[in-house]
C-alpha cells in the first residue's frame, strides 16, 4: 500500500488550529518566509475557521510520527459573475519528506472536491515560475494558467471551473 493509498483527507475544525499553524509555520520557514508566534498563529487560525469563509483541508495518516503530511487552506468569496463563491487556494502544503508520492495530487483533489462541493464555482490561486512541481500539479489537474512578468520573476495566477469537474453548465 503507498503512502496515498493511505493518507486521508479531512476538514479541519478550530480544534486543529494549533496543527495547522506548525505546518504554516514550516512552510513558510522552508522559503525564508517571516514565520509568525505559533500561539499567535494558531488563535488567528481558529478565529478564520469559526467565521466560516476560510476552510482547512488536513492531509492525515501518511506517515504515522506524525499528525498530518500537509495541508490546503482554502479562502472563500463571493462572486461577482456567479451566484456562487469563488474559491482561492491560499496554500497548499505537503511535508518536504513526503513529495513525490502522489500525496499534493490528493489534497488538490480533496480541496477541489470541498470547494465545489460547498458551491463555489471557481478556484484560483498564485504561484511563481520557480516552483515547477506545482505548475506541473496544478496543469496536470486542469487549471489555466494566466502570467505576468515581474523584474525577477513570472508570476503565474492559475483558475479552474470547477463545474467542469462535475459536467455542470456554465452560466
Amino acid at each position: 500500500m503507498t503512502a496515498a493509498d493511505q493518507a486521508r483527507t479531512r476538514v479541519a475544525t478550530a480544534d486543529d488550529a494549533a496543527l495547522i499553524a506548525r505546518l504554516l509555520r514550516d512552510f513558510n520557514a522552508e522559503f525564508d518566509e517571516p514565520v509568525p508566534d505559533q500561539e499567535w498563529l494558531a488563535g488567528r487560525v481558529a478565529e478564520l475557521l469559526r467565521r466560516g469563509d476560510t476552510a482547512v483541508i488536513l492531509l492525515d495518516g501518511a506517515r504515522s510520527d506524525v499528525p498530518a503530511d500537509g495541508l490546503a487552506v482554502l479562502r472563500f468569496r463571493p462572486a461577482l459573475w456567479d451566484e456562487g463563491d469563488e474559491c482561492y487556494l491560499a496554500e497548499l502544503y505537503v511535508r518536504p519528506p513526503m513529495r513525490g508520492l502522489g500525496l499534493g495530487r490528493k489534497l488538490l483533489s480533496a480541496a477541489l472536491r470541498y470547494a465545489s462541493d460547498r458551491g463555489a464555482t471557481h478556484m484560483d490561486l498564485a504561484t511563481t515560475s520557480e516552483d515547477t512541481a506545482a505548475i506541473a500539479l496544478y496543469e496536470s489537474m486542469g487549471f489555466d494558467r494566466h502570467a505576468q512578468r515581474g523584474p525577477d520573476t513570472v508570476a503565474y495566477y492559475y483558475e479552474i471551473d470547477l463545474r467542469r469537474l462535475h459536467g455542470s453548465p456554465s452560466r
